[in-house]
């Protein structure tokens, strides 16, 4: 009972993610990389919001998406900021917990999520007559809304297990936040068995729904094949490439980082994999998804012209 009660109490040590000689350095960058992670997606998500011209199906998913990417950083660079500029490395129990909640959530929504949106790009260039049947308003709130419901469940699980193991020893994480197989290591127990649940729902999450992002992929690229037109296969290849581009960079790492067993995991190598899709992914989802794409742009352009006009009417008056 002394050992459990002294468990939950503790505090966890966030060692950190580079040497001190380029401490500052990588502060600096993550600092302006969370600044652009939050415009970016604030913008996007005002944008889709305000223009009835981009109330389709594919935008409100996207719009989810930029929502779980700003929570995504929200929940991780803060700390890291605080940690920097306080000196402490300390982590309280419940907030690893609630790390661990919010981080596990946004990762199973968001492979979720991307499963959606290659469904959607698949209904729109193979079967576009049929799109305002197969996707609509109400089909895509209910994947929405799926998406939020099965990572919340899948998180509350894991949360739950992964911290009522016993922490005999250091309660140093090797890490910047406090990620599950980081913690597995303080474990003075076997946890070889929940390892294999891990890996189940790894395949849940992420070997299943890559799958069938693949294969949504290949069948637009063979419909693609059979267009006429140069000009639309030139579109419905941009928008599957760019797709594809976003799936690999995020599925990528954090397929390697959940699915190798314990004794693999290498703490610098997962930091710089958790970098891609905790805090470098969520700045580029943006730039790939929506400001390239003629729409977003024009858009923005109508939004800052009816700012424009706005202020100068005040102005005036």
């Amino acid at each position: 009972m002394e050992t459990g009660n002294h468990t939950f109490s503790s505090n966890f040590i966030l060692l950190g993610h580079f040497s001190s000689s380029r401490t500052s350095l990588v502060f600096f960058f993550i600092v302006i990389i969370f600044i652009m992670t939050i415009t970016e997606n604030t913008v996007i998500i005002l944008l889709i919001c305000r223009d009835l011209r981009i109330h389709t199906p594919m935008y409100s998913l996207l719009r989810h998406l930029s929502f779980m990417d700003i929570l995504h950083s929200s929940n991780i660079v803060p700390k890291i900021i605080t940690d920097f500029l306080s000196g402490s490395r300390t982590i309280s129990f419940a907030s690893c917990g609630f790390q661990i909640f919010l981080s596990l959530t946004l990762l199973g929504g968001e492979c979720l999520l991307l499963v959606s949106m290659s469904y959607d790009c698949y209904v729109a260039i193979c079967h576009p007559l049929h799109y305002p049947i197969l996707m609509n308003d109400d089909v895509s709130l209910l994947m929405a809304t799926g998406c939020w419901l099965v990572g919340t469940i899948n998180s509350t699980v894991h949360r739950a297990y992964a911290l009522h193991f016993p922490f005999c020893g250091s309660r140093a994480i090797d890490h910047f936040f406090c990620q599950v197989p980081a913690i597995l290591k303080l474990s003075c127990v076997d946890t070889t068995k929940y390892e294999w649940g891990v890996y189940v729902s790894c395949i849940n999450f992420l070997l299943t729904p890559f799958s069938l992002i693949f294969a949504s992929c290949v069948q637009i690229l063979l419909t693609i094949l059979q267009m006429k037109s140069p000009e639309a296969q030139t579109k419905s290849f941009s928008t599957c490439s760019v797709h594809m581009i976003v799936v690999i960079t995020y599925y990528g790492p954090f397929i390697f980082t959940y699915m190798r067993p314990k004794s693999y995991h290498l703490p610098d190598q997962d930091k710089l994999l958790a970098l891609f899709y905790t805090i470098l992914t969520p700045t580029v989802n943006p730039l790939i998804y929506s400001f390239q794409n003629k729409d977003v742009l024009e858009a923005m352009k109508n939004m800052l012209k009816s700012n424009f006009l706005h202020k100068n009417s005040r102005t005036n008056s």
